[in-house]
C-alpha cells in the first residue's frame, strides 16, 4: 500500500515537474492537454468541464478569455482537435474543482510554472548589468537563509563547550566564595550548585545538555553563565556553610 502510495506521488511530481507555460504575446497559458495528464483525467472529460465554465462564466458577465482560450491543434492522424489554452485564471478555477492530492500537486505544479515564467520575462527586459545585479541578490539571498537555517539547527563544537565549561567552573567557583572557601570544600554542595547551574541553564535554553547549545546561542549562553547566581535554599547552604568555619 505504501509502496503503490509513493510510486504515485513521484508520478505526479515528475509531471508537475514538466508541466510547461506557454508565452503568448505576453500572456502565459498552459495547454489544456498536459493539465489533463497531470490530473488524470481524460483530456475530452476536461474539455467539457470547461464549458460548463465557460458557460457560467458568460452568464455571469465575465470574459470567458480570461480564464480560458479556445484554440486547435493537429493530432497524430493530422486530424484537427479542440483544446484550450488556460490562464493563471483558468488554472485556479480548475484546482478550486479538484481536492485531495491531485488538487494540490496541480495547484504547487502551476504557481511555481507561472512564477518562474514571470521572473524570467521580469528579467529580458532588463538591461545586463541589472540582471546580473539580480540574479547575484537571489544567489546573496539563497545564501543568508543557508546560513541563517544552519545557524538555527548547528550545534556549538567541542571548543565551545569547553569554553561554556571553564566560564560555569568560573562562575561556581565565585559563587562558593573561592577555592579556599569552606563551602567550595565541601564537595556535596559543591557539587549541588554545579547541578543547579546546569539545570537552570537547560531550562532556559530548552536544551537537554550545555553540549547541545545552538551556535546562534553561543553568546547569549556565555552571558547566562557569567551572570548566573544561586538562589533560595542553595544560596543559603552556602553562606552557612561560609559562616561556620568563619566561627570556627
Amino acid at each position: 500500500m505504501y509502496f503503490h502510495l509513493n510510486s504515485k506521488v513521484k508520478r505526479m511530481e515528475k509531471k508537475m515537474n514538466n508541466l510547461q507555460v506557454i508565452n503568448q504575446n505576453g500572456q502565459l497559458l498552459v495547454d489544456s492537454r498536459e493539465v489533463a495528464a497531470m490530473i488524470e483525467v481524460r483530456h475530452s472529460d476536461l474539455l467539457e468541464r470547461i464549458g460548463v465554465y465557460t458557460k457560467h462564466l458568460t452568464n455571469g458577465n465575465f470574459r470567458s478569455l480570461d480564464f480560458f482560450i479556445e484554440s486547435t491543434y493537429i493530432d497524430s492522424k493530422n486530424e484537427t482537435r479542440p483544446h484550450y489554452l488556460i490562464t493563471r485564471k483558468g488554472c485556479d478555477m480548475v484546482a478550486n474543482k479538484m481536492t485531495g492530492e491531485k488538487g494540490v500537486l496541480f495547484t504547487a505544479a502551476y504557481v511555481t510554472q507561472f512564477e518562474e515564467m514571470e521572473k524570467s520575462l521580469s528579467l529580458s527586459g532588463m538591461s545586463k548589468e541589472l540582471q546580473a545585479i539580480f540574479m547575484l541578490d537571489q544567489r546573496t539571498q539563497a545564501f543568508e537563509s543557508r546560513v541563517s537555517h544552519l545557524e538555527n539547527n548547528t550545534t556549538i563544537d567541542y571548543g565551545q563547550q569547553n569554553d561554556l565549561q571553564l566560564l560555569a567552573n568560573k562562575t561556581v567557583i565565585e559563587a562558593l566564595g573561592g577555592k579556599e572557601s569552606p563551602a567550595y570544600r565541601n564537595k556535596p554542595l559543591r557539587s549541588e550548585v554545579y547541578s543547579a547551574l546546569w539545570r537552570d541553564f537547560k531550562g532556559y535554553f530548552n536544551t537537554n545538555s550545555y553540549k547541545n547549545t545552538l551556535v546562534k546561542d553561543f553568546d547569549k549562553a556565555k552571558e547566562y553563565i557569567s551572570g548566573w547566581r544561586p538562589h533560595g535554599k542553595l544560596l543559603r547552604d552556602i553562606e552557612q556553610a561560609n559562616s561556620q568555619m568563619a566561627f570556627n
